[in-house]
């Protein structure tokens, strides 16, 4: 739970970013506050399958594709601040705590039961990370402390966790929820704003605590978000938590009490609601003494046990872990069924695409230090081997691209942006081949004729080929003196005067020609030249005609 309305008084705090943010960052994991969440949607679901593992997988395979540095962080013991907390959260559920514990009240903290169901999941979650290169570290009590911890020490970039007493514990940038998906994203908050845009700093927060409740104290009654915070930001984030020390929680007695009483007015409260009101302002009186578990709740918060940053727990979460192939489909295989194919199907492209980002990394540093080293001779090989082809995907642009040494994977798609930073060099390359590959097939194309040459060439051989029809139609007998004129006009027959200057050749079908007129063709109708009138030399050079006539009109 973390403070009460914590999350509510934040929320103008809250930051929606895009999921690319998280990029080449290094996050630690509040590991039971991902598996609540994705037990309770199995639980939602119905789903018999281990729902929660595999939602996990697909969460941490994205991560992955962005080489986000990840480390699991688990619970240790239960702090003794927090075991009456505990122990009413868990009712009747009792079996998570062993029976000679519960009889123990010398301890200071309280052992979780190992072989709880919860802490089963917790195995597995391990299991699979480290399968995937994802450290771990047992906390040594509260898991949020020992991420806020390594956050404060700069040792990673930022928690993920929906406790928020996190930021009681020091952190600096806590991210709350996680989307994936098209247009996934993380919903973010900074210390830096809380104290910007709230005035309340780690202090001011342990002081709302104390007076809201959490999971190391019960509040004080009649203290709401919003009285809370009037009264805290009132004496100020430096002084509050002296003030606390000083003189417990009766500063806000008065307060509490002068707005206890004008609520009993308004309501008309009679005199057993009245008497009822001061024996709780009696009892409230009571806890409110600097004497009580308040310096505890303080001291809680400002000194958790945690493991330090130079210890060897920490150093070893910290450390390079190699993703595991074989042990990962052995994992998959048992858990959901999946062949090694569909695994690999799966996580490969995410490692490929993790490796270039990488290797992006270390071309932008060397560049930054002024070492513009060209692609060939980078001491690390380039994942990438060629470009495939262009691709779009989801509306951005993309490349279908060729790994190198990628245990069995071929090709992926990876967006253009990261080819860009990481490898220009291909995407040039692949133009280059492009534009060659291109030039190629026009090459293969046949040229169009030039129509300014060709024209005077039909030019000729038209006149040439007429002049030869013109010749063997003026040699031909006349009709008229093979037949007697009106026998012929009787039959329907056309006398046509082959010996006159300009003879115009007509028949009862046409053909097409060519006229040349300033340098242009013209298709017009002329006469089909009968065969039974002409020769056969001269119906020869009729059908030469047409079908050089076609020839002309398909070229041009």
């Amino acid at each position: 739970m973390g403070v009460k309305n914590l999350w509510d008084i934040l929320e103008s705090c809250k930051k929606t970013l895009p999921l690319h943010h998280l990029q080449n960052k290094r996050l630690c994991v509040d590991l039971s506050c991902w598996l609540i969440q994705f037990q309770n949607a199995s639980k939602l679901a119905c789903v018999k399958e281990k729902v929660y593992l595999k939602t996990l997988f697909h969460r941490l395979r994205a991560l992955i594709a962005l080489n986000c540095s990840l480390i699991f962080v688990t619970d240790g013991a239960i702090p003794s601040i927090k075991l009456s907390t505990y122990r009413r959260r868990l009712g009747s559920v009792t079996e998570h705590i062993s029976n000679d514990e519960k009889t123990s009240q010398a301890m200071t903290s309280l052992r979780r039961n190992m072989g709880s169901e919860f802490s089963c999941m917790i195995k597995e979650a391990k299991v699979l990370g480290l399968a995937l290169g994802i450290p771990f570290l047992d906390g040594i009590e509260e898991a949020e402390a020992q991420c806020a911890l390594l956050n404060s020490e700069s040792l990673c970039d930022g928690c993920f966790t929906s406790d928020s007493d996190i930021f009681l514990f020091g952190a600096k940038t806590v991210y709350r929820e996680i989307f994936l998906g098209e247009g996934g994203y993380v919903i973010c908050y900074d210390m830096a704003d809380i104290e910007k845009k709230l005035g309340f700093g780690r202090n001011s927060l342990i002081t709302l605590a104390l007076l809201l409740g959490s999971d190391y104290s019960q509040g004080v009654y009649g203290f709401g978000p919003e009285t809370a915070c009037q009264l805290v930001k009132s004496i100020g984030d430096i002084n509050i938590l002296q003030k606390v020390k000083l003189e417990g929680l009766a500063f806000a007695k008065k307060k509490s009490k002068a707005k206890k009483t004008v609520k009993s007015l308004n309501c008309n409260a009679d005199k057993e609601n009245l008497i009822c009101y001061k024996q709780h302002m009696a009892e409230s009186e009571k806890k409110l003494g600097p004497n009580d578990h308040v310096l505890d709740v303080i001291n809680a918060y400002l000194k958790p046990k945690c493991h330090l940053p130079d210890s060897e727990a920490v150093q070893s979460a910290c450390s390079t872990y190699p993703f595991l192939r074989t042990r990962l489909q052995q994992i998959c295989a048992v858990s959901f069924g999946w062949t090694p194919e569909k695994t690999d199907e799966y996580i490969l492209p995410k490692i490929a695409e993790r490796n270039l980002r990488r290797f992006a990394n270390l071309r932008n540093t060397s560049s930054e230090l002024g070492a513009n080293i060209p692609l060939h001779k980078i001491p690390v090989p380039c994942p990438v081997t060629a470009i495939v082809k262009q691709r779009k995907l989801q509306g951005k642009e993309c490349f279908e691209v060729s790994w190198q040494d990628m245990e069995g994977l071929q090709t992926s798609i990876v967006s253009a942006d990261l080819i860009g930073s990481a490898c220009p060099e291909k995407i040039a390359e692949f133009r280059e081949k492009k534009a060659m590959a291109k030039k190629r097939n026009t090459r293969k194309q046949i040229p169009k004729k030039d129509s300014n040459v060709d024209v005077n060439k039909v030019d000729f051989q038209l006149q040439g080929l007429l002049l030869d029809i013109e010749s063997q139609s003026n040699s031909l007998p006349r009709p008229s003196q093979c037949c007697p004129a009106p026998y012929l006009h009787e039959m329907g027959i056309e006398i046509i005067d082959l010996s006159s200057p300009s003879p115009p050749l007509r028949a009862s079908k046409h053909a097409r020609s060519i006229e040349v007129t300033n340098q242009q063709i013209n298709m017009i109708d002329l006469c089909e030249t009968d065969t039974e009138v002409l020769s056969p030399e001269h119906a020869r050079k009729a059908r030469e005609l047409r079908l050089f006539i076609e020839s002309i009109r398909e070229d041009l």
